[in-house]
């Protein structure tokens, strides 16, 4: 089931990170749009980057790959460019 909460966003191919600066800021879409991708089965890589302890306390959904925030720009490499990536 598809939670409906502010923070839920779709990034088109790519999260804006510093070594990303140069590139335009990837769209934001609404969790109605989402949940349509979601259902159409789209290419989706879904990336939690919340910190182990948060996991714990909040718990995941599954299918998510966790790289918490602080990590991402060190592991480029584990998130795919040609899909659309599904933040948490």
């Amino acid at each position: 089931m598809l939670r409906r909460e502010a923070g839920w966003v779709l990034a088109a191919g790519a999260l804006a990170l510093s070594a990303r600066a140069q590139e335009p800021a990837p769209p934001r879409i609404s969790a109605d749009d989402l949940k349509k991708r979601v259902d159409e089965k789209k290419d989706l890589f879904f990336l939690d980057v919340r910190t182990p302890q948060e996991i714990e306390e909040l718990g995941t959904l599954k299918g998510y790959v966790n790289i918490p925030v602080d990590q991402v720009e060190s592991r480029l490499n584990e998130i795919p460019k040609n899909r659309y990536i599904v933040t948490a």
